[in-house]
């Protein structure tokens, strides 16, 4: 019993110092410029609290479900952006790809009567198609991605003008595509795939916890790996539980409950990227580019390679960007893509915490952000402002982490990181 109460006590210690040392660390960070997601998260929870302060409607269960919806097309387009960005290059085409492609995508399934999936690869063919020509004229020939992707912006709009017609559109009618936004996933799948990804992520982070406590090396306290896990499981669960309660306006006629289908569409889209930037040789080396290209080049990684493949990761990911977009909105005209979609991805990705300068970066920074920038509006229209403060508000958001993260590379490079 004394030793059992000996080891207890010496791993309580041994604890308490991880703790300290993982606390000190991540002050280190903060001061020296490394805060990825932290003032995004804080905008958001600032923003929640506002907006829930000034009107009643903003919490229910009603406008939470129409945020995500609201959220999905824009986090999609910005994790994509995240590949180009972390190589320190822009693609001003992202959204007008993501229009051109659904118009494709529409016209398989109205004039061709293709079913949807055939449609949707077709769709994401053109982004791929799209990403790859912008990639190479930037790669290859040395264009500045700034100047290509311009022309690309230009003329990527004449695509759906060309198909459609000046005035026209088509409907995106389709059961599937477009109950992305107006469906919701089964109450009984939902709790399902919630409780999955919650004991997933949670053997998977012990697993690799205690692999790494076997082998020696260095680890993160016990306590901060179940705190994460705790924390996952209260937002997941809480958010299902909360999605899954009937908001129908008249609760006794009908019954809209459920996880809008856009959902765990992002998700998966989320934790695949998340996987492929953190746990595959295609990450590492896209870090690495974005970080030093000629100290990469030097190493053996195809910096053209790497270059051209994140620009056609960016345009497919445009493309499902521009389905989800035309799921919300019910049609695809020659407008689509070609507003503040772009501009909204972008921001979301900044805001998240992915820098400008290339090399940092992460794909939870694009959700995270986009919900900052679908909260914005969501909030506003709420309370009847007008358009312009709109506009104001996502513009000086935009400034304000953007100012952010000029003044942590700053504080990085000052601290030679």
């Amino acid at each position: 019993m004394a030793r059992v109460k000996a080891a207890v006590r010496r791993g309580f210690v041994q604890e308490r110092r991880l703790l300290a040392e993982e606390g000190t660390a991540y002050l280190g960070r903060l001061k020296g410029g490394d805060m990825g997601s932290l003032p995004a998260i804080l905008g958001l929870v600032t923003l929640f609290i506002v907006f829930s302060s000034l009107h009643d409607g903003f919490l229910t269960t009603y406008n939470m479900a129409n945020l995500v919806v609201q959220a999905g097309s824009i986090c999609v387009l910005a994790m994509g952006l995240v590949f180009v960005l972390l190589l320190g290059e822009i693609d001003l085409s992202a959204g007008v790809a993501g229009g051109a492609s659904a118009t494709i995508i529409a016209l398989m399934m109205i004039d061709h009567g293709w079913v949807w999936w055939l449609a949707t690869l077709a769709g994401l063919a053109a982004g791929a198609v799209i990403g790859l020509a912008i990639g190479t004229l930037v790669a290859a020939l040395g264009i500045p991605s700034f100047v290509v992707t311009l022309a690309f912006f230009l003329a990527l709009q004449a695509v759906p003008l060309k198909l459609i017609g000046a005035g026209g559109s088509l409907r995106w009618n389709d059961e599937v595509l477009r109950g992305l936004s107006i469906k919701n996933v089964p109450v009984t799948a939902g709790w399902i795939a919630a409780i999955a990804i919650v004991v997933g992520y949670a053997g998977l982070s012990l697993w690799s916890h205690r692999s790494r406590i076997r082998k020696g090396l260095v680890h993160k306290p016990t306590s901060l790996v179940v705190l994460r896990i705790v924390l996952l499981a209260t937002i997941v669960l809480g958010l299902t539980a909360l999605l899954s309660e009937n908001r129908a306006v008249n609760p006794l006629a009908f019954n809209i409950s459920g996880i809008p289908w856009v959902a765990p569409v992002v998700i998966a889209l989320l934790l695949f990227w998340t996987f492929v930037l953190t746990r595959t040789r295609f990450g590492r080396h896209l870090y690495a580019v974005g970080g030093n290209a000629e100290a990469a080049r030097r190493a053996g990684i195809s910096v053209l390679r790497m270059k051209i493949a994140a620009f056609v990761i960016c345009s497919s990911m445009a493309a499902i960007s521009g389905l989800m977009a035309a799921s919300y909105t019910g049609k695809v005209s020659p407008g689509s893509g070609g507003g503040n979609e772009l501009l909204y991805a972008v921001g979301a990705a900044v805001i998240g915490g992915t820098s400008l300068f290339g090399g940092r970066g992460r794909a939870i920074d694009a959700v995270v952000g986009g919900l900052v920038i679908a909260t914005i509006p969501n909030g506003l229209g709420l309370l009847n402002q007008a358009s312009y403060i709109n506009f104001l508000v996502t513009g000086g958001v935009l400034l304000l982490a953007a100012s952010v993260d000029a003044i942590s590379r700053r504080r990085r490079s000052a601290a030679g990181v």
